[in-house]
């Protein structure tokens, strides 16, 4: 059984970074996700990460901006997030698929995390 724990979401101003951590427990031989969800809309692809971390892949809308990675040792996998737009306001979640492909579908997730909430002022 895999859990996912998000933290390191907040309050920041346009422009502001955030670091999000996602601890997991169980097996780390699992590629991870993160989505993110605003109200009224579904859920959207942010980034995701191989369990090798050798392939990375991100949503257009945030090349340049997010930056995927795992630390191995402590079981977690991070979101760094900089130059935050106020669109980037959402509830994100991490989560984890036994796949190496379409890892841009929830679909294809087996576990996911409770979220935590994003906002942006502008």
């Amino acid at each position: 059984q895999v859990q996912l724990v998000e933290s390191g979401g907040g309050l920041v101003q346009a422009g502001g970074s955030l670091r999000l951590s996602c601890t997991c427990s169980g097996s780390t031989s699992y590629s991870m996700g993160w989505f993110r969800q605003a109200p009224g809309k579904e859920r959207e692809f942010v980034a995701a990460i191989t369990w090798s971390g050798t392939n990375k892949y991100y949503a257009d809308f945030v090349k340049g901006r997010f930056t995927v990675s795992r630390d191995y040792a402590k079981n977690i996998v991070y979101l760094q997030m900089d130059n935050l737009k106020p669109e980037d306001t959402s509830v994100y979640y991490c989560s984890s698929s036994r796949e190496t492909l379409g890892l841009g579908s929830p679909s294809t997730y087996n576990y996911w995390g409770q979220g935590t909430q994003v906002t942006i002022s502008s």
